[in-house]
């Protein structure tokens, strides 16, 4: 299973990711920021973050497919690159991550970023309205959902 977290920065994917590590221990995280530490990419136009979540998705898929679980957590803005990953595989649960109270980072946020569109299978959590512990039981549910579809 691949578990992707995405929303614009500071809306909790990577802290909701570790908590999703540290809970089921299953899990192998890959970090959007740490993955561009990784490659030394930084590449922040539409075709510098397309190539980075295509590679994010490829080692992802790659990883899921010699059994591992994946947590994603990354911002994902285009729905090219969701399309990407979703023809890659169908074993991927998009959580889509957003808020509206002010976090300090909104200078960071990409300006054209396309939220999910109705078309998309997403769950979509407000970390503004829902603690930490409330959005895992909601993701947890909405996966053991998804997992019976598989």
């Amino acid at each position: 299973m691949i578990i992707v977290l995405f929303g614009q920065p500071h809306c909790g994917k990577s802290t909701i990711a570790n908590e999703i590590i540290k809970q089921t221990s299953t899990f192998i995280n890959i970090d959007g920021d740490k993955l561009r530490e990784l490659f030394a990419n930084k590449d922040y136009s539409k075709e510098g973050r397309i190539k980075n979540l295509n590679r994010a998705s490829d080692i992802a898929h790659f990883l899921n497919s010699t059994r591992s679980n994946v947590v994603l957590s990354l911002v994902y803005p285009y729905k090219e690159a969701r399309d990407y990953l979703n023809n890659l595989t169908n074993n991927v649960v998009w959580v889509y991550l957003h808020y509206t109270d002010e976090r300090g980072r909104e200078s960071f946020h990409v300006p054209d970023f396309e939220p999910p569109t109705n078309d998309e299978k997403v769950l979509s959590l407000s970390t503004t309205d829902l603690s930490i512990k409330r959005c895992l039981s909601l993701i947890n549910d909405y996966v053991n959902q998804r997992s019976r579809m598989f």
